[in-house]
């Protein structure tokens, strides 16, 4: 089923259905990121509760973000919601995406990331990990359409990696450097290909904020 066959303006005769966005912050400090150099930013994001943990106050900042994960942290960042959408019948996040679950704890990210058009495949597996650069894309592109981004002059920074990056993130990665999101290492490499881990996608949510002005 077609989104535009999901989504309708308000009418008299439509049912809304609004999903939950909120989310709450942890009581307790995660316990396993003493030794993470962004410490300090993903505590302040879970105290602002924008990232969750994986259960007893962990936080695996070493392990590998599915998209699934990823996904949610784009919605909670940009906060985005579909309070202003009227719906002819509850959307189910299989009606986006082929490879979702409906009952999984990510299904409500992904039908607000569907009907706010974040420019996600239908065919995504929420299990897979992204990469570096796919999540400094789709994280920079989101940013761009839905975020009031101060006006930057775009200077193209020399990546010593370059001809690893994918053509389709090229662009949105050196955004990211110029809006501070990322950064390159002592040898000026981006590492494209690496899994992106859930301490490196915390410090780009903490940096997008802050260039969000949130």
């Amino acid at each position: 089923m077609t989104k535009s066959k999901i989504i309708s303006f308000c009418m008299a005769t439509l049912l809304a259905f609004t999903l939950p966005t909120t989310v709450y912050a942890s009581s307790t400090p995660f316990t396993d990121i003493s030794d993470v150099g962004a410490k300090d930013m993903i505590l302040s994001l879970q105290e602002e509760g924008y990232v969750k943990g994986i259960g007893d106050n962990l936080f695996a900042p070493n392990r590998s973000m599915t998209i699934a994960e990823g996904v949610q942290l784009i919605v909670n960042t940009l906060q985005l919601n579909i309070d202003t959408i009227c719906f002819v019948k509850k959307p189910q996040a299989t009606d986006f995406f082929t490879k979702a679950d409906n009952n999984a704890w990510y299904a409500d990210a992904f039908i607000i990331a569907a009907c706010n058009d974040l420019a996600l495949p239908r065919d995504l597996d929420p299990n897979a990990v992204w990469t570096r650069q796919e999540f400094t894309n789709q994280l920079v592109t989101a940013m761009e359409q839905y975020g009031n981004l101060p006006k930057m002059k775009m200077i193209g920074v020399t990546i010593t990696d370059q001809e690893n990056i994918d053509v389709s993130c090229s662009g949105a990665i050196q955004r990211a450097l110029v809006y501070n999101v990322v950064t390159l290492d002592a040898q000026g490499n981006f590492h494209p290909l690496d899994p992106v881990t859930r301490a490196e996608a915390a410090e780009m949510i903490f940096h997008a904020l802050e260039c969000l002005g949130s």
